[in-house]
C-alpha cells in the first residue's frame, strides 16, 4: 500500500518531474519542479488551495517522480509526458490543426512559390504561419500576379511555352528563355517582401525604375512602377503598429465562469499575418501565469515556426528555463517579454481584448442559462454537467433507458448513453429509473477517468414526483448530494416547467424552456431508438439462429437460396448440402430443428 506521508519524506531535493496518479493508476497531473521535495509537499499541506487543486488532490492515490540533472531537462520531460498521457488537470491543447505557410524551394534552379502545411528540413524557405489558407493564398496570388515566375507544379523542359508565357505571366524557364541568375533576382525580391524588408525592396525598385527611364525602356519602367505601388499598398495594409521586430507572437488571455480563451497574434516584419484562439475547460481557477506557461509549452513543443519574441502580460516564474528551451528548439535566441508601457503593451492588451470578445461571443446564451439553473438548483457553482434519464418499454418488454448530458449549457450528444434494464422484470418505471441511476453513479465512483466521466452537478428526470424520488433513492445509496428536478410537460406534450420533490414548479425563461425541451426530446429519442432497435432485432431473429453450426453467413446463404425458413424446411437434404459449408449431418440437423 502506498503511504503518501511516508513517500513525501523520501522525495529528493533535486529538480525533476512528478506524476500524480489515481486509484486506477491513471495519470491525472504532470508537473515539473526545481526542488521535487518542496513542490510535491505543497499539494498535501493545509493551505489556501483552489477548488481545482482540492479536486485533484482528493483523487491522488499515489505519485511517482523522475529526477533530472536540471530544470531544462525537467521541462522537456514534462512536455513529453503531458503530450503522451493528456492528464485531465493539465492545460491540454486539443487543437492539432496545422497552419499554412508559403514555401519557396530556393534549392531549385528555378524556384516556385506555393502554399504548404508541412515544414521539412529541406533547405527551402518558409514564411508564416498564416491563420487561414485564404490569407496565404492572397499572398501567393499577389506574388504570381506581380512577378513572372513559373506557375507549374511539376517543372520540366517543354517543346513549346505555355499560355502563361504568352500572356506575360511567366518567363518560360522551361524553354530556357531566362537565365538562372535573372530568374533568381525575382525570387530574391519576393523573399525580401515576405521577410518584411519592404523599405529596402522599394528603394531597390525605385533605382531600377530610374535606370529603365534613362534608357527610355518605358515598358519595363511601367512594370516596375506598378509592382512598387502594389507592394507599398499591401505592406501598408498589413502594418499593425510601430513594432519593428520581424518575428513576434503576442498572446492574450481571458476567462469566465466556464472557459479560458487564449488569443495569439502572428506578427512577422511588423505585419499581422494572422491570429488564432483556443478554448480550455475546467481551468477557470488556475492562475493566469500557470495557464499561459502551460499553453506556451504545449503550443511551441512541435511548432516549426518559433518566433524570436513572445509577448505576454504575465510574469512567468519559469521564464528563463522556457526561454532556453525555446531557443534550443529554434536554434536562435528566443525572448519572452512582458511589456509595461508603450506600443508593445498596447499590442498585448489588444490580444487580451480580442480574447475577451471571442469569449463573450462564445456561449453568451449558454452562460445565462447556467446562471439561471444555478439559481433554481440553489447551488454555489454553475451546473456545468447535468444528466437526464428516460425509461422506454412496451408492457414491460424490451425495457431500456436513455441518458443525455447538458454540458456547459448545451446538449452534447456524444455523451449520451443507453442501458438495458437488468433487475426489474415488470413495468415499473420508477424502479427502472432507480436501477439505471444507481449503475451510472457507481460507474463514475469506481472509474473516474473512463466511460461516464465525472459525477453530474445535477440530475433531471423525464417525469414527475415518483421519478424524482426514484433518482433520490439511487443518490442516497452513495451518500451523495446531487440535486434532482423533474421535467414536466403540459397536456399538449410540450415542456412546461422544472419541478422538485415538493411539487414546486420553477418559472423558466424562454431560452431555458427551449433548452430543457431540446434536452427532454433528446433523452426521449435516445431511449425510444434503443428500444426500437432491440425490438426490431428480436423480430428479425430467425429459427435458424438457434441451430448449432449455423452462423450469420450460412443463414444468409440459405435464405438467399430458398427465400424463406418455410421453404428451407421443405427442401431435400441433397438441396441443403449444395450450400457451401453444409454437410449431410448439418442438413439433417437443420431439418430436425425446423420441424
Amino acid at each position: 500500500m502506498f503511504d503518501i506521508e511516508a513517500e513525501l519524506k523520501k522525495l529528493p531535493k533535486k529538480p525533476g518531474v512528478y506524476i500524480m496518479k489515481d486509484i486506477n493508476d491513471n495519470i491525472i497531473y504532470v508537473g515539473k519542479a526545481v526542488v521535487l521535495r518542496n513542490r510535491v509537499r505543497q499539494y498535501f499541506r493545509k493551505n489556501n488551495k483552489t477548488k481545482r487543486i482540492e479536486n485533484m488532490v482528493s483523487l491522488i492515490d499515489h505519485f511517482e517522480y523522475i529526477v533530472t540533472d536540471n530544470e531544462a531537462e525537467a521541462l522537456i520531460l514534462e512536455c513529453n509526458l503531458i503530450k503522451e498521457n493528456r492528464p485531465k488537470f493539465n492545460v491540454l491543447l486539443k487543437d492539432d490543426k496545422t497552419y499554412p505557410y508559403i514555401k519557396i524551394d530556393v534549392k531549385s534552379d528555378y524556384p516556385n512559390v506555393f502554399i504548404t502545411r508541412t515544414i521539412k528540413n529541406d533547405g527551402a524557405k518558409y514564411f508564416g504561419p498564416y491563420a487561414n489558407a485564404g490569407a496565404a493564398k492572397e499572398m501567393v496570388d499577389f506574388i504570381k500576379q506581380k512577378y513572372k515566375i513559373r506557375q507549374c507544379k511539376n517543372f520540366k523542359s517543354q517543346t513549346r511555352a505555355c499560355l502563361n508565357y504568352h500572356i506575360k505571366k511567366c518567363l518560360a524557364p522551361c524553354m530556357g528563355y531566362v537565365s538562372k541568375e535573372e530568374y533568381k533576382k525575382q525570387i530574391d525580391e519576393i523573399i525580401l517582401w515576405l521577410e518584411g524588408k519592404t523599405e529596402h525592396l522599394i528603394h531597390k525598385l525605385t533605382k531600377e525604375i530610374e535606370e529603365a527611364s534613362k534608357k527610355q525602356d518605358y515598358e519595363t519602367a511601367a512594370y516596375l512602377r506598378d509592382k512598387k505601388i502594389a507592394i507599398e499598398k499591401i505592406s501598408q495594409r498589413q502594418k499593425v503598429s510601430n513594432i519593428s521586430e520581424n518575428s513576434i507572437d503576442v498572446i492574450g488571455l481571458a476567462k469566465n465562469d466556464l472557459l479560458v480563451c487564449i488569443e495569439i497574434f502572428f506578427v512577422r516584419g511588423s505585419k499581422m499575418i494572422g491570429k488564432e484562439h483556443y478554448f480550455f475547460e475546467n481551468l477557470e481557477e488556475m492562475d493566469n501565469e500557470e495557464t499561459i506557461s502551460g499553453f506556451i509549452k504545449q503550443y511551441y513543443m512541435n511548432n516549426q515556426n518559433i518566433p524570436a519574441k513572445i509577448m505576454i502580460k504575465e510574469n512567468l516564474e519559469e521564464k528563463e528555463v522556457i526561454e532556453q528551451w525555446l531557443s534550443d528548439l529554434r536554434g536562435k535566441k528566443v525572448e519572452i517579454k512582458s511589456p509595461q508601457k508603450g506600443e508593445k503593451l498596447r499590442f498585448v492588451e489588444m490580444a487580451e481584448n480580442n480574447a475577451k470578445v471571442t469569449l463573450e461571443n462564445r456561449g453568451k446564451e449558454e452562460t445565462n442559462i447556467l446562471k439561471e439553473l444555478k439559481n433554481i438548483l440553489q447551488i454555489e457553482h454553475l451546473p456545468k454537467k447535468i444528466e437526464t434519464f428516460d425509461i422506454s418499454n412496451i408492457s414491460g418488454e424490451y425495457m431500456v433507458a436513455g441518458m443525455s448530458v447538458l454540458y456547459n449549457g448545451k446538449v452534447n450528444k456524444n455523451l449520451s448513453r443507453r442501458f438495458k434494464i437488468k433487475t426489474v422484470f415488470s413495468q415499473d418505471d420508477p424502479k427502472c429509473m432507480e436501477e439505471v441511476i444507481t449503475r451510472r453513479l457507481k460507474h463514475s465512483l469506481e472509474n473516474t477517468n473512463e466511460g461516464f466521466g465525472s459525477l453530474p452537478d445535477a440530475i433531471f428526470v423525464d417525469g414527475g414526483i415518483t421519478q424524482i424520488r426514484a433518482a433520490k433513492r439511487a443518490i442516497q445509496k452513495y451518500n451523495l448530494n446531487i440535486p434532482v428536478l423533474g421535467m414536466v410537460k403540459d397536456n399538449k406534450h410540450r415542456t412546461r416547467a422544472l419541478i422538485n420533490e415538493e411539487k414546486e414548479e420553477f418559472k423558466l425563461s424562454e431560452d431555458l424552456i427551449k433548452t430543457i425541451t431540446h434536452f427532454q426530446d433528446t433523452v426521449h429519442n435516445v431511449a425510444i431508438s434503443y428500444h426500437r432497435k432491440l425490438r426490431e432485432k428480436e423480430m428479425q431473429k430467425s429459427k435458424l439462429d438457434n441451430i448449432k453450426g449455423i452462423g450469420e453467413v450460412k443463414k444468409q446463404e440459405l435464405l438467399k437460396k430458398f427465400g424463406s425458413v418455410e421453404k428451407i424446411k421443405d427442401a431435400k437434404i441433397e438441396e441443403l448440402t449444395l450450400i457451401k459449408g453444409i454437410n449431410e449431418k448439418l442438413a439433417q440437423e437443420i431439418k430436425q430443428n425446423l420441424k
